[in-house]
Parts: C-alpha cells; structure tokens; sequence
C-alpha cells in the first residue's frame, strides 16, 4: 500500500464528473482539434443515405397505418348450428352468453361484437339480444319462432369490457 494507491472511502459528491469533459486531461478523450472534438458533433450514419433513397409509403393496404382504427370491435361470425348444439330452446343469445359458453373469444380485452350466419336450418327458438345477423339467419330464426330484441351491439352490457371513444 502506497500513498498514491489510496482511494477515499465515499466518493465526492460535490465534484461529480461532467459531460462537458474531464477525466484524463487536455482533449478529454475526444482526440485531436476540429469538427470531431467539438459539442454537437454528430457523424451522419451510414445507414441514413439508403434510408433516404427509398420510397416513402404511400396509400393504403400493405402500408397502411396499423394506429388507423384500433380501437375497432372486432366482428366475430357464429354459425346457427353452434347456437343449436350450446343453448336450449327459449335461451337469450347476447355476446355476453357467447362468451360465457365459450363459442367466442375476447378481442383485444374487450367482448366482440357477434354477427350470427345462417349455414343450417333451425329447430330451436332462440331470443336474440346485440347480435347482428344476416339475411338467411333471420329468415331461419324468425320459421323457428324466435325473436329478435335488438342488433345493436353495447359493449358496456358486458363485464369487463372498455367502450371505446369513437
């Protein structure tokens, strides 16, 4: 142990080291004089050049923003012969039943809303609540003797799910 080997138990707090230079004296590590020894002195990257060379993205599609629109509800189909095989006959059909029984899955935490497609005929008749359905569904659904409340979709009827500010 020598004089000049001793380092001091707490470092100093009052002279901290700074950007502006410091340790090691004259250029401070940054080499000689001129543009690179300067503040601000930033090379351009290589990579900036070919950056700059390509296309801008235009239009729609491919390149579309993906921030357009995400706060959409998704759409999820269900088949008239799942609703057959899951509920019993005088049951309400609504996303939230939907969802409780499996035949549909949360889209970006929230419940979707629910478009029911009419692939079979139907047996059974169903009470249909914030469903949407097409033509040939609400054909096969209104000869069995269902009823359909309303095809506006709520997103606040379901728990846990967040409405969305549009």
């Amino acid at each position: 142990m020598q004089l000049h080997t001793l380092s001091p138990r707490t470092k100093n707090k009052k002279n901290p080291p700074v950007g502006r230079g410091g340790k090691r004296g004259k250029t401070s590590g940054r080499g000689g004089k001129g543009q690179t020894a300067r503040a601000g002195h930033k090379i351009r990257p290589e990579v900036r050049d070919l950056i700059k060379k390509l296309p801008k993205r235009r239009g729609h599609g491919k390149n579309r923003a993906r921030t357009v629109r995400t706060n959409r509800i998704p759409v999820s189909a269900v088949n008239l012969s799942a609703l057959e095989a899951a509920y019993q006959a005088g049951e309400t059909v609504s996303p939230a039943t939907l969802l409780a029984k499996g035949l549909v899955r949360r889209a970006k935490g929230r419940a979707p809303s629910v478009k029911i497609l009419g692939t079979n005929a139907l047996s059974k008749d169903f009470v249909i609540t914030g469903c949407m359905l097409s033509a040939s569904a609400r054909a096969a659904l209104i000869a069995a003797g269902g009823t359909i409340h309303s095809e506006q979709f709520i997103p606040s009827e379901i728990e846990g799910s967040r409405t969305s500010h549009a």
